[in-house]
């Protein structure tokens, strides 16, 4: 097989390697919206020439039609389907300790391998490290923007700066972007833009919307702990499929409506549980191209993580009349207030056949068994369902980076996308007892994660007052109430 790509000394400077075609209108309706035949997924693993070294190594032949893979650029359209509750950026201008996270993940079946891309940008209220009269007046705080990788084979790539001031999110939409590195006199830009425009002013950097992602990071040279690749470069178009709720209706806040006030911090929103992606990676000297992947997104912000938490998310699946998306976590946040007091949160949402099943703490009960790493036992149950899910691994899991209040961006989870899972969804009779069966399937791509300081099995479930049951679970629409004042409406709904 040929090399199809050649990147100069500087992998990032060069232009795209695929031409980028521009559509003309959106590329799919609501009606449109459905999960590949698994005989339609395409992928290739090809070299990548390089000025100074070359590799000949190719670990896969390509199916037909791969060779021409070009992701197509939408630009965002204004009320798009599927757009979740708190998909914009949440930074309220003030200068309380802040920070806010997001994670996009592309699977490739047919090589067994992920692709895991995390961002985080720390005290945006100040653009650079903070100066000692700063620091007098509102106390150390740890800034900057950090890019993640976890790709192929489970190697690490992260890109870090202290500074902020080129870093852009959209209060009202999922769309970020961060220059590293300008093209020289090149203006870094601050909204989306085209892929190429991109590419013009961005020589190290990334731009990400709900139907784009792009960008070139190369490895900061901090990390000591895992095996890296120096440079990583990405472009790939997706077109959402589930959101986080049912096909068709209006989507949830993953954390319920009390998510849009800075209480129960940090909190989560899954953007995207499923989707289908269609691009190309360049990881080192290997250039990984696919159509039709299946793609993930989700997001954090608040005053930091969990004391300790867990994580499993799969969108590939054995066994299974269709595609499945699952997620599922749990974290020990503290509540608020002044005393030490924390709490045990969890859910677990899947998608399947268009309709979305949730356990949370306020329509039922979500029990864990979680090890400090290797095997995770779930299981939630409300009026109508049961799910039990078990994911293992043998793979020792690379170390990430998460956004700390004692350390910044700093090593501080575990991570791996190679974990065996089981899932189970089925009905629950009016006695307790199992009913109809709607899931039983399996997957050897579960990627999984623990984070915090964890030293023993962690055996709990979440319990949630019957009062808080009854407000958390109230049918409060939000966007609806601010609809009313949109002045008043907070950042990132």
């Amino acid at each position: 097989m040929e090399n199809v790509s050649t990147i100069a000394n500087n992998p990032c400077f060069n232009p795209l390697t695929t031409p980028l075609k521009t559509a003309s209108g959106l590329p799919f309706s609501p009606a449109e919206l459905r999960f590949r035949k698994k005989s339609q997924g395409l992928f290739a693993v090809k070299s990548v020439l390089k000025a100074d070294s070359i590799s000949s190594s190719i670990v896969n032949e390509p199916r037909d039609g791969v060779d021409n893979v070009e992701p197509v650029y939408e630009p965002t359209p204004r009320n798009r389907p599927l757009r979740t509750p708190h998909s914009g950026y949440h930074f309220d201008g003030t200068a309380r300790n802040f920070f806010e996270g997001w994670y996009f993940k592309v699977s490739i079946p047919e090589c067994r391998q992920s692709f895991c891309f995390m961002y985080s940008v720390e005290n945006p209220a100040f653009p650079k490290k903070l100066s000692r009269l700063e620091e007098a007046q509102y106390g150390p705080r740890f800034t900057g923007v950090g890019a993640q990788i976890l790709g192929a084979d489970d190697k690490y790539i992260c890109q870090y700066t202290e500074e902020s001031r080129n870093f852009w999110g959209n209060r009202d939409e999922l769309m970020l972007g961060n220059t590293f590195v300008g093209q020289k006199s090149m203006q870094p830009p601050k909204k989306e833009i085209p892929p190429q425009e991109f590419n013009r002013r961005v020589l190290e950097g990334f731009q990400v919307t709900p139907l784009w992602h792009q960008g070139c990071i190369r490895d900061d040279g901090r990390t000591n702990y895992t095996e890296i690749v120096k440079t990583a470069r990405w472009a790939y178009s997706t077109r959402p499929v589930y959101g986080w709720g049912n096909i068709g209706s209006k989507q949830k806040s993953t954390a319920g409506w009390l998510a849009a006030f800075p209480v129960f911090e940090p909190h989560w929103q899954i953007c995207m549980a499923g989707g289908l992606s269609t691009g190309w990676i360049e990881w080192d000297d290997r250039r990984y191209e696919f159509k039709n992947a299946p793609s993930y997104s989700e997001k954090n912000w608040g005053g930091a993580f969990p004391r300790k938490w867990f994580w499993v998310q799969c969108n590939v699946f054995e066994g299974a009349d269709g595609e499945v998306a699952l997620t599922a976590a749990g974290g020990l946040r503290q509540l608020p207030g002044l005393s030490e007091t924390y709490e045990n949160a969890a859910l677990i949402g899947v998608h399947y056949g268009g309709v979305f099943y949730e356990f949370v703490p306020w329509n039922g009960v979500v029990s864990w068994e979680v090890a400090e790493w290797g095997h995770w036992c779930i299981s939630a149950e409300n009026e109508t369902h049961t799910v039990e899910l078990e994911a293992t691994t043998k793979d020792s899991g690379t170390t990430l980076r998460a956004p700390t209040s004692e350390a910044g961006l700093a090593p501080a989870c575990k991570d791996t996308c190679f974990a065996d899972l089981r899932l189970r969804l089925f009905e629950r009779r009016y006695d307790g007892t199992e009913g109809k069966v709607i899931l039983d399937v399996k997957s050897n791509m579960a990627a999984v994660e623990v984070g915090g300081p964890w030293f023993s099995t962690w055996k709990a479930k979440t319990f949630f007052p019957e009062i808080i049951q009854r407000v958390v679970g109230l049918p409060v629409d939000v966007e609806g109430v601010f609809g009313l004042a949109p002045f008043l409406k907070p950042p990132g709904l």
